[in-house]
């Protein structure tokens, strides 16, 4: 027998790949099991009749009345979803409108509705609300809405009433300030309006105001609290990478990092000014910092794609680095010029550049390449770049997060890795900037740092207890 056609639904009309798809939930909710039982200090794991895994105490909502946001602060993989999904369940026996909010539409979709914890699949029998895509909006068999929105578009959270809100990774919406706002003054029926946040955490303004917050409560929990409800290879592919770094104590154990003394940058210097879309561009450059050697041990090369827009500011666009043999970054470099229209390849002015011209050149590449002037050491070539964050003039579009990552972290006196984003970014910038500018560029130690005010949340709502 001839293996079956696994791609045939894509020949479906709309309307049947959306029936087969309510026929595969419906089966799953067919399954349906219970989630919280009724021992309060259980742990998650089967007991007596309990002979499946439930939910632990992390994944239980705060026992208080007095809390505003549930802020579910966890690791990859720690069951936060399926947390959130099974709490908007019960709370939408009692409330007439629900905000559903993640990073992007497709977000909402594949992880709130229809993924392995999403609402769709997860719904008791006789509980799974209707979806209408087109409207953006699930009906529950009670009548309670929930309608889903994109934190790309958080003027769209401005006029909407809600009793209640379930955000998902809002640490790394771009326009998290933006969104939330907006959520807080239409959350603003029912006897008392709540939000569950779950998300890995980011060390960001808003984030750190989150939590301060007196209204917040906080459940905590690493990828191992939940390993067992995880596939075999997950460890392979996501904890042996992280695990030991400083960036596992955040996307395993849900830690929310501190700002490393020492570092160049912090995120200070980088939330307070990030855009989602950067204005017309005077110039545009993909700088690179190439590895010298390209097997499993080199360095990543660094491709970062940096505009000086017409408003004078400086907008890092992309980071396109990564471990590229030298026709893979050529590759890498090509595209990302195609895509923002660049106007020249920038380089440092030794071996990095020699590189850059020769690879270039036998990959049948004809660009414009800039050589910048690297006799400095890397810690003096990037004080001035960072004069320019610290006075406001950088801009991120989005969030870069690995670039970030390195940026905030790099330890210029202490680390001898080579900080190979960090050298990409602070050559393109150079080049924008100009002799003239950088040169009038005080170091960071005399700058006073620019620090956003924060900003109160929303003023707390009493009443409603789900």
């Amino acid at each position: 027998m001839a293996d079956p056609d696994l791609d045939v639904y894509k020949d479906w009309t709309p309307a049947a790949q959306q029936a087969a798809l309510e026929r595969l939930q419906k089966s799953r909710n067919d399954d349906w099991r219970p989630f919280y039982c009724p021992l309060t200090n259980c742990d998650g794991k089967p007991h007596d009749v309990w002979e499946w895994n439930h939910a632990r105490g992390s994944q239980r909502p705060p026992t208080d009345d007095a809390w505003l946001v549930w802020l579910m602060k966890s690791g990859r993989g720690a069951g936060k979803t399926r947390a959130g999904s099974e709490f908007t369940h019960r709370v939408a026996e009692r409330v007439s409108r629900i905000a559903l909010v993640a990073a992007t539409g497709a977000d909402v979709r594949d992880t709130l509705l229809e993924g392995e914890s999403g609402l769709l699949t997860i719904a008791r029998p006789g509980w799974r609300p209707t979806y209408e895509p087109s409207k953006r909006r699930l009906t529950w068999p009670n009548g309670c809405v929930g309608t889903t929105f994109s934190a790309e578009e958080p003027d769209r959270l401005r006029g909407p009433e809600h009793a209640f809100a379930w955000c998902d990774e809002p640490a790394h919406w771009p326009l998290v300030q933006e969104a939330w706002d907006n959520l807080m003054f239409g959350l603003r029926i029912g006897k008392q309006p709540r939000i569950v946040v779950t998300t890995t955490p980011k060390p960001r303004a808003w984030m750190k105001e989150l939590i301060a917050a007196p209204t917040t409560r906080i459940s905590s929990a690493s990828t191992y609290d939940n390993i067992d409800n995880l596939a075999p290879n997950f460890a392979e592919i996501v904890i042996k990478k992280y695990e030991g770094t400083r960036q596992g104590r955040q996307e395993i154990y849900g830690e929310l990092l501190a700002d490393v003394e020492g570092a160049l940058w912090n995120f200070d210097m980088i939330e307070p000014h990030r855009v989602l879309i950067g204005p017309d561009m005077a110039r545009v450059v993909v700088a690179v910092d190439p590895a010298g050697t390209a097997n499993k041990h080199s360095d990543e090369t660094g491709i970062v794609v940096i505009g000086k827009g017409v408003d004078g500011r400086f907008y890092p666009l992309a980071d396109r680095s990564g471990k590229h043999s030298p026709s893979g970054w050529a590759k890498a470099v090509d595209a990302a010029w195609d895509e923002y229209e660049a106007d020249a390849v920038v380089c440092e002015d030794n071996y990095g550049g020699d590189l850059v011209v020769q690879n270039l050149r036998a990959s049948g590449i004809n660009k414009r390449i800039i050589r910048i002037n690297s006799r400095r050491g890397k810690s003096l070539r990037a004080e001035p770049i960072v004069g320019l964050y610290e006075q406001g003039l950088v801009a991120h579009v989005g969030i870069l997060e690995t670039l970030e990552e390195q940026m905030t972290t790099w330890q210029p006196y202490e680390d001898r890795d080579s900080p190979d984003r960090v050298d990409a970014l602070v050559h393109g910038m150079t080049e924008l900037a100009g002799k003239a500018r950088t040169g009038d560029i005080a170091t960071p130690a005399s700058l006073r740092r620019h620090v956003r005010p924060v900003r109160p949340l929303a003023a707390h709502v009493r009443g409603f207890q789900p």
